[in-house]
């Protein structure tokens, strides 16, 4: 099947084609002609599987074959939980509604009011919201909802999390009876089912993976830890590993901020995103961590839902979640769009049970890895101007690393070797790939400096 197959008008396949892509996901599939057929819609999909392509483009499609009714009225709502997948969602819809004149706007906390007030004058045909923020200017007449003709509630179960189920009955009350209603999640837990039997309609079900199933590319693997030797030891592995992109969970605010603080010390570039920060920060955090500027981002589970980042190659559990599936959300920020990816989760010792929860939860183990030799001796310093960031002594062949005199040693697709050719921060030789710890093969048989 290709998107061609699928009915969309030639508009919307140009946007679709110019993105790259061709076949849709299982979840677009099933969901694109269920919504174009007018069809209410349950549809539970790991994240990164498309669903927001899933949603938008039948949902343009739908307002593109219809006149415009008189006086602009909002046809299309989608709440969102965050303002991150407020925004990510927006951009989906103004990427493939590029050849349309379909007009959207985004509604969320954390900004200026007035603005929005000017955006919904205009009369936008979609609006995508956070419940709080609608609820503020429904309350304030600067939005009308009765014409609502679509109602999306996208990360449904992620909203319930975050206990905006009154929000969204709030909303309920102002929106016609008669409507077409689609519900995406990521996992179909029991309050999701009850949700979807007051909210929809003889719904169509789509399930693409099964239950609180991780994406099966992500390769995970776990260190128990001590916790007051956490910092360090990620700070070693991202610099051991040369990894140039990583995104790391802590459960608080005020642990993210530490924890950026303190990898920053490490010569690592970091930024932390979380709900104290203004919208405006995280915005520019991620746009600087997608360019390439930050290494490392450091958030807590707000940023868990709707950060579309492509091919992101690592994620860290810092702190594991106490919830179960946020785990699955957490993980699911790498492995995306069929890219593979790798999700390490450091373990204290009062988080075990943690572990033996998620894993009952994705019926599968997390294997556990041995600590790295050098975490013996891990030591961390900030550096000095006239000392160079992480020097550290090779350990040949095991290592996959380099350091002040020896080369570096080889490493298949383990967990921690260095690039290929084996000269981050230092060895002139050497195999591994990029990975966790250094696999036993393969040997550095240059030696020498390390050139540090």
């Amino acid at each position: 099947m290709s998107f061609d197959t699928l009915g969309l008008r030639a508009e919307l396949l140009r946007a679709v084609h110019e993105q790259g892509y061709t076949i849709p996901t299982p979840v677009q599939a099933q969901a694109i002609p269920a919504v174009l057929a007018r069809k209410d819609l349950m549809a539970a999909a790991q994240t990164g599987t498309g669903k927001t392509a899933g949603f938008t483009l039948p949902i343009l499609q739908l307002l593109m074959n219809e006149p415009k009714p008189a006086g602009k009225p909002v046809r299309v709502l989608i709440l969102t939980p965050t303002r991150e997948l407020c925004a990510q969602v927006a951009e989906s819809v103004a990427t493939y509604g590029k050849y349309s004149t379909i007009r959207s706007t985004m509604v969320f906390g954390g900004v200026g009011f007035s603005p929005q007030v000017d955006q919904l004058r205009r009369g936008p045909e979609i609006v995508i919201a956070t419940p709080g923020r609608l609820l503020d200017h429904a309350q304030q007449r600067t939005i009308d909802l009765s014409k609502v003709e679509i109602l999306v509630l996208d990360e449904a179960d992620r909203m319930l999390d975050m206990g905006f189920i009154h929000d969204i009955k709030r909303v309920m009350k102002l929106l016609p009876a008669k409507r077409q209603n689609l519900l995406f999640s990521a996992t179909f837990a029991n309050e999701i089912k009850d949700l979807a039997d007051r909210l929809l309609n003889s719904p169509q079900m789509i399930e693409v993976a099964r239950r609180n199933a991780p994406v099966d590319i992500i390769e995970q693997a776990a260190y128990k830890v001590d916790k007051n030797r956490k910092s360090a030891f990620l700070a070693e592995l991202i610099h051991r590993g040369g990894w140039d992109q990583v995104l790391v969970f802590c459960r608080t605010k005020h642990g993210s901020n530490r924890l950026a603080e303190k990898l920053a010390k490490t010569s690592l570039t970091t930024a932390a995103i979380h709900g104290n920060k203004s919208q405006s920060a995280r915005t520019r955090a991620l746009a600087d961590f997608k360019a390439g500027k930050i290494r490392v981002l450091v958030a807590t589970d707000i940023a868990a839902r709707g950060l579309d980042i492509e091919n992101l190659p690592h994620v860290v559990n810092f702190e594991l979640p106490n919830v179960p599936e946020d785990y699955v959300h957490r993980i699911g920020r790498t492995g995306r769009a069929g890219a593979t990816g790798t999700a390490i989760a450091l373990v204290q010792r009062d988080e075990e049970g943690l572990l033996r929860d998620i894993e009952r939860v994705m019926k599968r183990s997390v294997p556990i890895l041995p600590l790295p030799e050098w975490n013996a001796e891990l030591k961390i310093e900030a550096p000095s101007p006239d000392r160079p960031p992480m020097p550290h002594r090779g350990h040949g062949a095991r290592g996959g690393y380099s350091g002040r005199s020896s080369g570096g040693g080889g490493g298949g697709r383990g967990f921690g070797g260095g690039r290929p050719g084996g000269h981050h921060r230092g060895g002139r030789s050497g195999g591994g790939n990029r990975g966790f710890g250094g696999g036993q093969n393969g040997g550095g048989n240059t030696g020498g400096s390390g050139n540090v």
